[in-house]
C-alpha cells in the first residue's frame, strides 16, 4: 500500500513538472522612455531614447515565448508603443495602435504582455502616437526558430541588426504643426544608419560592425523611416538573402536590395575580401531631387587599410529604376522545403488553392479638405478618436463612436472626393481575401498589415482588373506583411483573416497615416469565445466614454 501511494505521489509531481515545463518561456523588460538629445543627421534635436539608447533596447527571443515590457513613460505627452510585425493572436489589446489601445499618460506605466506565437523573423517597434515615429524610439524585435526546428543555413558567427532611413532636421513637435497646419513636410535632409549619419573620407572612432575574415554574419535590415525607400549594398561584399518579415527565402544573392519603408529582410555576408575597411552604404530611391545617402563602416578584425572611397554604383533611377525594383521583388520567393516557426515545410501551406470569398480594393489619393492636406483611402480619410474603437467594440458601444463601413470595398467617388471620418471596415472571421493596392499616384506606396502576414502575390504596372489574377504567383510569394506599390501601379495580396481583433491597415509612410491614409479590419468572432480571442487585460487603461461604463460579460471557453 505504501508502494502504492509513493508512485502515485512520484506520478502527481512528474505530472506537475510536465505542466509546468509545457508553458513557453518569459522575457521580462523594464523600458523607460525619455527625451535626449541625438544628431542622427549632426544637428542636434531632441529624441526619443529607450533606457538611454537609440536605437532601443533588442528584443532577442525565440518561437513562442512570452515577452513582458514594462514601459515607463518620462515623455510630456502620451505614449504608445506598436510591435511591428508580431502577429499578437487572439490579443489586438497589446498592439498598441490608438484604434485598440488607450495611450500609456506622461508619468505612468503599462506593462505589455503578448507572444510571438508560431513566428520567427525580423521585426521592429516604434512609436505610434503622434509623429513619434520622426524622433526615433525603435529598436529590434529578432524571433529565433526553436532548438529542434532546422534552419535553413549555418549558424551565423553574429547577428547584427540595422536600421536605415530618411531623417528630418526640424524635429517631431515642428512637423507635427506643419502637418497639424495643413501642409506637407516635404524632403527629408538625409539618410541615417542606426541613427548617425557619416560620408566617405571621415574618420570614424568606432566602425558599425566588426567581421573576422573567413566567417559569415546575418545582417537584418529594417527601414525606419518617414516615407523614403533605400537602397543597401556593402562594397565588395554580395549579400545572399535568407529572410524577409518571417518567412525563409529562395537563397538568391544580391549586389543590392531595395528596402521600402516599414520593411525588413535578413542577408548573410561572408568576410572573404582582404582584411580592412569596407562601406555599407544606404541610399534614397524615387526622390525627384538628388539623391540622398549615407555610409557606416565595416571593420575586418585585425584588418589594415582604410574604405577605398570606390563606391559600388547604386541601381538606376526614374522609370528604368521602378522596373528594376519590381523585377527584384519579383525574385524574391518563397523556400517551399524549409520550415519556419512549425516543423513542416512553409510550402505545405497551399494558399493559391484557397477560394477567394471577398476582395477589396484600395485605391489612396491625396487632396485639401477645407484647404489642408489630407490623405485616404477609397474617399475616407482616417481620423482617430478619443476612445480606442476597440474598446467601444468590446463595451458595446460602437453607436456613440463611429459607423462601420463607411468605405466601400473599391472605389465609388472621385480620387479628389474626401470624407473625414474613423475608417473600420466590417470583415468575415476565417475568411480568405484578396487586397488589391492601387496607386495612382507618381509618388511610392508602402502598406503595413497588423494581425496578419499576407501573400504578396503580384506587383504590376497600370491598373488592375480581374484578368490580372492569371498573373499572381500562387505557388510560392512571400509571405510577410508588408508591400509596396510604385507608382501608377498595383500590387496584390492574399490572406486569410483567422485573427480576431482590430487590426491596422495603414501606410508606413508615416505624413500619410497621420493624415488619415489607414484603416482598421474588426474581424469579430461570433462565439465570444476565449478559443478565438482574449479578455480585455486587467491592467489595460479605460478612456474615453468606456471610462465610466460598466464592465461587459468577459469571454468564455
Amino acid at each position: 500500500m505504501e508502494r502504492t501511494s509513493i508512485t502515485v505521489v512520484s506520478l502527481l509531481v512528474c505530472l506537475s513538472f510536465v505542466l509546468v515545463k509545457a508553458e513557453d518561456p518569459y522575457l521580462r523588460f523594464e523600458w523607460n522612455v525619455t527625451y535626449g538629445t541625438i544628431a542622427p543627421l549632426g544637428v542636434p534635436q531632441q529624441g526619443i531614447l529607450i533606457n538611454g539608447q537609440l536605437p532601443g533596447p533588442r528584443i532577442n527571443c525565440t518561437s513562442n515565448n512570452n515577452i513582458v515590457v514594462n514601459v515607463f513613460n518620462h515623455l510630456d505627452e502620451p505614449l504608445l508603443l506598436t510591435w511591428n510585425g508580431v502577429q499578437q493572436r487572439k490579443n489586438s489589446w497589446q498592439d498598441g495602435t490608438p484604434g485598440t489601445m488607450c495611450p500609456i499618460m506622461p508619468g505612468t506605466n503599462f506593462t505589455y504582455r503578448f507572444q510571438v506565437k508560431d513566428q520567427i523573423g525580423s521585426f521592429f517597434y516604434f512609436p505610434t502616437t503622434d509623429l513619434h515615429r520622426a524622433a526615433g524610439g525603435f529598436g529590434a524585435i529578432n524571433v529565433h526558430s526553436r532548438a529542434l526546428i532546422p534552419v535553413p543555413f549555418e549558424n551565423p558567427a553574429d547577428d547584427y541588426s540595422v536600421f536605415v532611413g530618411d531623417w528630418y532636421n526640424k524635429g517631431y513637435k515642428s512637423l507635427k504643426k506643419i502637418l497639424d497646419g495643413g501642409r506637407t513636410i516635404g524632403r527629408p535632409d538625409g539618410i541615417h544608419i542606426n541613427g548617425k549619419s557619416e560620408k566617405v573620407g571621415e574618420k570614424v572612432a568606432e566602425p558599425l560592425y566588426k567581421m573576422e575574415a573567413g566567417k559569415t554574419y546575418r545582417y537584418r535590415f529594417c527601414n525606419v523611416g518617414m516615407r523614403t525607400s533605400v537602397n543597401v549594398r556593402i562594397q565588395g561584399h554580395p549579400m545572399k538573402l535568407v529572410e524577409i518579415e518571417g518567412s525563409h527565402t529562395v537563397q538568391n544573392v544580391y549586389e543590392s536590395l531595395d528596402l521600402h519603408v516599414g520593411q525588413c529582410l535578413s542577408v548573410l555576408v561572408t568576410a572573404d575580401q582582404e582584411p580592412k575597411d569596407y562601406y555599407m552604404i544606404v541610399s534614397s530611391r524615387f526622390l525627384k531631387q538628388a539623391k540622398l545617402s549615407s555610409v557606416s563602416i565595416i571593420r575586418y578584425v585585425n584588418g589594415k587599410g582604410p574604405a577605398s572611397s570606390d563606391l559600388p554604383a547604386p541601381p538606376p533611377e526614374n522609370t528604368q529604376g521602378i522596373a528594376w525594383s519590381m523585377n527584384q521583388f519579383r525574385s524574391f520567393r518563397w523556400n517551399l522545403t524549409a520550415s519556419a516557426a512549425r516543423p513542416n515545410p512553409q510550402g505545405s501551406y497551399h494558399y493559391g488553392q484557397i477560394n477567394i470569398t471577398r476582395t477589396f480594393k484600395i485605391v489612396n489619393s491625396r487632396s485639401e479638405v477645407d484647404g489642408k492636406l489630407r490623405y485616404a483611402l477609397n474617399g475616407i480619410s482616417h481620423t482617430d478618436s478619443e476612445t480606442p474603437f476597440k474598446l467601444a467594440e468590446y463595451f458595446g458601444a460602437t453607436d456613440k463612436v463611429f459607423k462601420y463601413d463607411l468605405m466601400a470595398d473599391e472605389p465609388s467617388t472621385p480620387d479628389d472626393k474626401v470624407t473625414i471620418a474613423s475608417n473600420i471596415k466590417n470583415a468575415t472571421f476565417r475568411n480568405f481575401v484578396e487586397i488589391i493596392f492601387e496607386n495612382h499616384e507618381k509618388t511610392i506606396q508602402t502598406y503595413h498589415l497588423d494581425g496578419y502576414s499576407f501573400f504578396a502575390v503580384a506587383v504590376e504596372p497600370g491598373k488592375w482588373t480581374p484578368e490580372k489574377r492569371k498573373n499572381y504567383n500562387l505557388v510560392d510569394a512571400i509571405n510577410r506583411h508588408s508591400i509596396q506599390v510604385y507608382p501608377n501601379s498595383w500590387a496584390a495580396v492574399m490572406t486569410t483573416l483567422d485573427n480576431a481583433g482590430l487590426w491596422s491597415l495603414r501606410s508606413e509612410m508615416w505624413e500619410r497615416f497621420y493624415l488619415g491614409q489607414q484603416l482598421y479590419f474588426s474581424v469579430l468572432s461570433p462565439a465570444r469565445s476565449l478559443r478565438d480571442e482574449y479578455n480585455l487585460p486587467d491592467n489595460h487603461p479605460l478612456c474615453g466614454i468606456v471610462k465610466t461604463m460598466p464592465m461587459p460579460s468577459p469571454y468564455k471557453a
